[in-house]
């Protein structure tokens, strides 16, 4: 048996041929595109992990598919058993690509080049008035200011009611409010050299003060420190009046060597926030004086050669501790800033900052969609021109501190106005104190149509407030009355108006909006084509002119109707129903609009700390405000911001008047 099996497994073996080697064969583990997401122009590094699995060489091509059309191709030869990157490099426009080699795919995302990678662009509308912290008391003034100047404290990020240290380390406040006293930082210099010295900060507070110009921001200094709205209450002729009044200010803030304080006349809760505001830069004292600027106390009556100038000493210069320098502004084109390469904290990341001037839409459009603009003013009418557009940040439903527009009329209008035709009530114009009338207020607010316009102009991104109190803010009062749209009432009301005779002879003005604001045309537009519906003698003429005029010709009350924003200058109620109510308030004195009773209220509200008190006061100013109808709240919108994808750093803070540079970079 067992040699029988024994030949019989020799003659088997010897008659079997040896195994043949399987063929070789490729299997496709990975793909790697690195990076996957990459700006124009750059490089991309696709790698193919390949292993054959077979049992002999293979030669093969391996082919990189870019949205199924061969892009490149290598051979490759891979021995048993042994893995291969192949490793492609590619450069591709901007789009999204998928790309394939073998069965595996990944998706590549190539953005745009970015422009100007260095240098953040700003397309908006209008320009500064001024660049003197002291007069600026306008959004497109501060955006410049508050990027070259520096204040001793700085709103937290996003909060208006936390702040941080800037020029000064830390603070002090005394328990009854009366006193604050802060620490100023060394080791700081202004852009020219010089160091920054507490001497600087007092007088930085005391030449605005002693500035105190007409319609200007200081009244947020003059109210709590020396318990006026303007130093002019007083008669600054009078030599020992004068000095009384420059005592008072130099009192008011003091400093030593480490410190300045502050002296209050009455506790002011919202002086910090007051405090972190552009009109409360900190200047180079010797520079300012070099300048031509107010020297300091010499004595207490020359002063007032600098009180109320007509333009503002330091209109088109600056010398500022912040991160960004003047370099230029080139009137209706553009304000440019270069980086403060000695910035006492680290320099900002971009070397430039501009802001250009451009009223047209369709060019900022332009501008932001070919990335030659980095940030831009959208109007709310246009908003949709951008929904869903590639490479584009849209930032929305931002709350906001402000009433936008609103609607002001002035009482007694200044006689060498261009906007009341003949002067006089007789079908070609209006006389100055048209608006001094009630009835002729009234009919105004019943003629405009609401709910169109924030429909149309804001395209129903808005809420509106029955008065100056904006929603955000303490006291506000969801139910306040209003007025409405009702024509009815509005002819009702022109025909009481001047005993009748301003519906029997008509009147003719004309209304004016800031070039490049849509939202304020359509107002007037819309104001117009009612009232003009009512009576064939009644005409409403619209001008567009530039931000700068339409400031001047506020301030100096030449405009019969004006339609403008407040935006918070800090979070209390004091801060809207002073400017749009108090006599000496901002609007309300242009308008030359005065209410004993309301001063007085307005007064008691921000001495009384007591909330309940308070509330009870804002009500009552509440109803005085829609029985004198000085003004009417025509919209508070939410806001968005529009930015390029490539723009980095940027949040929001309700109350900033436009773009902080500081913290923002370009890149992917």
């Amino acid at each position: 048996m067992i040699v029988i099996v024994i030949a019989g497994v020799a003659a088997y073996l010897a008659v079997t041929p040896a195994p043949t080697a399987t063929p070789g064969k490729l299997n496709y583990t990975d793909l790697i595109v690195q990076p996957s997401k990459v700006e124009s122009g750059k490089p991309v590094t696709v790698i193919a992990e390949l292993a054959n699995v077979g049992g002999s060489n293979v030669t093969e091509t391996v082919y990189l598919y870019v949205n199924g059309t061969a892009e490149a191709s290598k051979s490759v030869t891979v021995p048993p058993g042994e893995s291969l990157n192949v490793t492609f490099t590619i450069t591709k426009s901007a789009g999204t690509y998928v790309l394939s080699v073998g069965p595996l795919s990944k998706v590549l995302t190539v953005l745009p080049a970015i422009k100007n990678p260095d240098t953040i662009i700003v397309a908006t509308i209008g320009e500064p008035e001024t660049l003197d912290p002291a007069w600026a008391y306008d959004t497109a003034s501060g955006e410049v200011i508050f990027n070259v100047y520096e204040t001793l404290i700085a709103f937290h990020d996003g909060k208006t009611d936390e702040f941080d240290p800037l020029l000064a380390t830390d603070w002090y406040v005394s328990p009854d409010g009366l006193t604050y006293a802060f620490k100023i930082r060394t080791g700081v210099k202004f852009s020219n050299g010089n160091p920054l010295t507490p001497e600087d900060v007092e007088y930085s507070f005391e030449r605005a003060m002693v500035q105190d110009r007409d319609g200007g921001p200081v009244w947020m200094f003059l109210e709590p420190l020396l318990g006026i709205d303007s130093t002019r209450e007083y008669n600054l002729t009078d030599p020992t009046i004068a000095a009384k009044v420059g005592h008072m200010i130099d009192d008011a803030v003091e400093s030593n060597s480490t410190h300045v304080v502050f002296h209050l006349k009455r506790p002011y809760p919202p002086f910090m926030a007051i405090l972190a505001q552009t009109w409360s830069s900190i200047l180079d004292k010797e520079w300012c004086i070099e300048q031509g600027d107010w020297p300091g106390w010499k004595d207490y009556v020359q002063w007032v050669k600098y009180n109320n100038p007509e333009t503002p000493p330091l209109q088109e210069k600056m010398m500022g501790t912040g991160p960004f320098k003047l370099d230029r502004w080139e009137h209706g084109v553009e304000v440019v800033l270069t980086r403060n390469d000695n910035y006492w904290r680290e320099p900002a990341k971009i070397k430039t900052a501009i802001i250009k001037k451009v009223d047209e839409w369709s060019t900022r459009k332009l501008m932001f969609l070919s990335g030659d603009a980095d940030i831009v003013y959208v109007p709310r009418a246009h908003i949709k021109e951008l929904e869903g557009v590639p490479n584009i940040r849209v930032y929305k439903d931002l709350p906001t501190l402000m009433v936008s527009p609103a609607m002001f009329f002035t009482f007694d209008i200044s006689s060498d106005s261009p906007y009341i035709g003949s002067g006089k009530l007789d079908g070609n114009g209006i006389p100055p104190n048209f608006f001094s009338d009630v009835n002729v207020r009234k009919a105004f607010a019943y003629s405009f149509d609401y709910d169109r316009f924030i429909e149309e102009a804001l395209l129903g991104e808005a809420i509106r407030p029955a008065n100056p109190i904006a929603k955000g803010l303490p006291f506000y009062w969801e139910d306040a009355p209003k007025y409405e749209y009702n024509l009815t009432l509005a002819e009702e009301y022109f025909k009481k108006a001047w005993g009748g005779e301003v519906w029997e002879k008509g009147f003719s003005l004309t209304i004016t909006y800031n070039v490049g604001n849509l939202a304020r045309k359509t107002a007037c537009e819309i104001l117009k084509y009612n009232i003009e519906s009512l009576n064939p003698k009644f005409k409403i003429y619209i001008r567009a002119v530039e931000w700068p005029t339409f400031l001047r010709d506020m301030v100096k009350s030449r405009l019969p109707i004006f339609l403008i924003g407040w935006l918070a200058d800090y979070p209390d109620p004091h801060n809207f129903v002073h400017p749009f109510m108090h006599s000496k308030g901002t609007f309300a004195a242009w308008q030359h609009y005065s209410n004993p009773e309301v001063d007085e209220l307005i007064e008691e509200g921000i001495s009384t700390v007591n909330a309940t008190k308070r509330a009870e006061i804002y009500h009552k100013l509440a109803l005085l405000y829609y029985e004198d109808v000085p003004s009417v709240p025509l919209a508070q919108p939410v806001d968005r911001h529009y930015e390029r994808d490539w723009v980095k750093g940027w949040y929001y803070n309700p109350i900033y008047p436009g773009v902080y540079f500081y913290p923002l970079s370009k890149g992917y």
